[in-house]
């Protein structure tokens, strides 16, 4: 990811018959250089902060470790990495168009974007991959925890294959003056080995996975639309399919902003590898900045997304952040998972009515239920009561949820799919 507007990348070896050796022509003016410096520094802090919350969110929470869950905490890694230990260092080297770290940590910044971009891409095909299955074949046995870890070591590997040439043929060369990062590609008579990888790069890190997404997301959400709900359905397949729904209207907008960040990267440089003399005039640090700032700002959006669009990610972070608003317990989080709901009223069913067999077990059994909905019903009346895995239960023993409870369920159901396997 070193910028191509570098003199060292004119002809791979170091030096340009456009640059000179005592004179960088890509010098900014400080204020140029504060704006930029303060928009890629947000980003650094949205997105090690949000991805990093996210992180927890899931592994704190046992309900939430699901096949979902684990590739998004992945992705989380990825993109927090990427933002930590390049964007800042990649801006310093595009102002100053001058390497400082060393031969180390520059083969490093050529070689672990690549890697994490990967790793970033296919995370969010394998969610698109579970998502098909999920909908289109419902009865087909999911990944377990084994399985789903073994696919994100898979997708590592893969990534740190194709990433593994910018790391091998990345080198510093020592110019008048000042130091600079570049890959020195090996040159064949054959074939163009450069041109070669980064329309090869393009096609499976952005290209390949957005078509595979595209398949697996339309073919989905054609199916979850043209699904009409039977008048006699009951309330839990209704809230099954609107939070099915949910989940892929979030990743769907997921992978759209993911595509539209870096476009602009990759038409960058494969305009760069096959029309190298658009690339010597001074306008173009401005337009290597903001393609850079609009395809690392990437990592900081999908925290925001989450946040917005699902509800068990919402109270994480307002418990994170409890001084922004009301404070969330961990019972608000852990509780709210449906599978977990339907198993604990399934034992209170058990509990209260069965046994029942002479007039002294009716009456304890009666009190029994009595305070078991005391307990019950200050935690779970928030949250229980709009999930419909309740209701069959709960009509039995009470009336009916209160009304505010009955609005927010109807309005609000819980996003199953990302929470569980089910």
């Amino acid at each position: 990811m070193d910028p191509p507007f570098n003199c060292t990348d004119s002809d791979g070896t170091g030096g340009s018959d456009n640059c000179s050796d005592d004179f960088n022509q890509f010098v900014q003016p400080p204020w140029q250089i504060s704006v930029w410096a303060v928009l890629y520094c947000s980003i650094v802090a949205v997105s090690v902060v949000g991805n990093s919350v996210v992180i927890w969110i899931i592994l704190a929470h046992k309900r939430m470790r699901t096949v979902t869950n684990y590739f998004l905490v992945n992705l989380a890694f990825a993109e927090a990495a990427m933002s930590a230990f390049n964007t800042v260092i990649n801006f310093t080297y595009a102002v100053h168009n001058e390497w400082y770290f060393g031969l180390v940590y520059c083969r490093f910044h050529n070689f672990f974007p690549v890697a994490a971009m990967f790793a970033s891409i296919y995370s969010m095909t394998a969610i698109a991959i579970d998502r098909y299955v999920a909908i289109i074949h419902p009865l087909q046995q999911r990944l377990s925890s084994t399985e789903t870890r073994v696919v994100v070591c898979v997708i590592w590997i893969l990534a740190l294959l194709l990433a593994f040439p910018q790391y091998y043929y990345s080198s510093t060369a020592q110019l008048p003056g000042r130091t600079v990062c570049y890959i020195d590609w090996p040159e064949y008579s054959t074939v163009d080995f450069r041109k070669m990888y980064y329309v090869c790069m393009t096609l499976l890190v952005y290209f390949l996975p957005l078509c595979i997404m595209g398949w697996a997301y339309t073919t989905a959400g054609f199916t979850l639309w043209a699904s009409k709900i039977p008048g006699d359905s009951t309330e839990r397949y209704k809230e099954q399919l609107t939070a099915k729904r949910k989940v892929v209207k979030m990743m769907i907008v997921v992978v759209c902003t993911f595509a539209v960040c870096w476009l602009p990267y990759h038409v960058y440089f494969l305009l760069h590898q096959f029309f190298p003399h658009l690339f010597e005039q001074r306008y173009i640090q401005q337009v290597y900045l903001a393609v850079m700032w609009l395809a690392m700002s990437s990592t900081m959006y999908n925290p925001i997304i989450y946040c917005c669009l699902n509800s068990r990610f919402r109270a994480g972070f307002r418990q994170v952040f409890c001084c922004c608003g009301p404070a969330v317990t961990k019972v608000e989080l852990e509780l709210k998972s449906p599978r977990y709901l339907h198993t604990q009223v399934s034992q209170l069913h058990s509990f209260i009515f069965m046994g029942s067999d002479n007039s002294r077990s009716a009456v304890k059994t009666g009190n029994k239920m009595r305070f078991a909905f005391i307990l019950l019903i200050p935690v779970f009346q928030a949250s229980l009561c709009q999930d419909s895995r309740m209701e069959t239960v709960v009509s039995a023993a009470e009336p009916s949820c209160s009304t505010g409870a009955k609005e927010f369920r109807r309005s609000d159901p819980a996003p199953l799919e990302v929470t569980s396997n089910s």
